[in-house]
C-alpha cells in the first residue's frame, strides 16, 4: 500500500525490494541457493518465482525450487509456511507435513490465506496464516480442462493466482491458454480463453484466445490483467469474461 515493489530475483536467489522511486534493496537472500529461515541475507531460496503481499507488509514466496511456501516479514525475517524443503509430492497437511510440486505463483488475502498456482501437481492450494494445507480445486497428478467443484475440476501447467477482496482466485492456466475463476468453496469456471486454442482474438468468454498466460492481477472492480507472454501483450478481462488488449501487439 505504501507502493513498494517486491520482485522474486529468481536466478539470484533473492526476493528484493524496489521503492517508488526506484531504490533497490535486498530483502531476503543470498546469491547461491539453500534452503536456511533466518533474517536478511542468512537466509537462502532456491529459484522463487513468485511473491505476493499482505497489509502489514509481509511478503509470501513460491519458493520453487525447494517445493515450500515461505515468508518473509518487513524487516527480511524468513520463515517457512509450509512445504519441506527438497521433498516433493502432494500430500495436505500443516506445515512441513503439506508437499508441492514447484509452486510457482502466490495470492494473499485479507485474512492472511495463502494461495498457491502448485505448478507441478496441477492444482490450485491454500494455506492458512497458521500453515495448514488444502487442496481448494484440481486433482494432483491430473490435468485438463474441466470446470467444476473440487477434485472435480482440471487444469493444466497453472503458473500465477491473484485473488479479489471476496476470496475469488483467478488463475493464468498456461496450459490450456485459459484464465479461470475458483470461488473460495473451491467452485471453477472459465473466465475466458478456449481450451487447447492458443490465438490473440478479443472477445468474450471462449470467443476469446490467449497463448500461454503467465500472469494475473485483479483490481478493485474485478477486472482481471494478464500477461499473455507468446503474444507479448497485456490483455484485460472483465468479470463477465470480455477481453480487450490493453497494451502490446502479436
Amino acid at each position: 500500500s505504501a507502493g513498494n515493489l517486491f520482485v522474486a530475483d529468481t536466478d539470484n536467489c533473492t526476493i528484493r525490494k524496489v521503492t517508488p522511486a526506484g531504490v533497490v534493496t535486498t530483502l531476503a537472500g543470498s546469491v547461491g541457493a539453500g534452503t536456511n529461515d533466518g533474517a536478511g541475507s542468512a537466509a537462502r531460496f532456491s529459484y522463487p518465482w513468485g511473491v505476493a503481499v499482505d497489509s502489514v507488509g509481509d511478503v509470501y514466496i513460491a519458493d520453487t525450487g525447494n517445493q515450500t511456501i515461505r515468508k518473509a516479514t518487513s524487516a527480511g525475517v524468513v520463515t517457512t509456511l509450509a512445504g519441506s524443503a527438497g521433498n516433493s509430492g502432494s500430500a495436505d497437511g500443516a506445515g512441513s507435513a503439506a508437499r508441492f510440486n514447484y509452486p510457482s505463483g502466490v495470492a494473499v488475502d485479507g485474512l492472511g490465506n495463502v494461495f498457491v498456482a502448485d505448478n507441478g501437481n496441477n492444482t490450485i492450494r491454500k494455506v492458512t496464516a497458521a500453515g495448514v494445507v488444502t487442496t481448494l480445486a484440481g486433482t494432483a497428478g491430473a490435468y485438463g480442462t474441466n470446470d467444476g467443484t473440487g477434485s472435480t475440476a482440471r487444469f493444466m501447467g497453472p503458473v500465477r493466482v491473484a485473488v479479489d477482496g471476496v476470496g475469488n482466485v483467478f488463475v493464468a492456466d498456461a496450459g490450456n491458454s485459459m484464465i479461470r475463476k475458483v470461488t473460495s468453496a473451491g467452485v471453477v469456471t472459465t473466465l475466458a480463453g478456449s481450451a487447447g486454442i492458443p490465438g490473440s482474438a478479443n472477445g468474450t468468454g471462449s470467443a476469446a484466445q490467449f497463448s500461454v498466460p503467465q500472469s494475473v492481477a485483479v483490481d478493485s472492480t474485478g477486472n482481471v490483467f494478464v500477461a499473455d507472454e507468446w503474444n507479448s501483450m497485456i490483455r484485460k478481462v472483465t468479470s463477465a469474461g470480455v477481453v480487450t488488449t490493453l497494451a502490446g501487439s502479436v
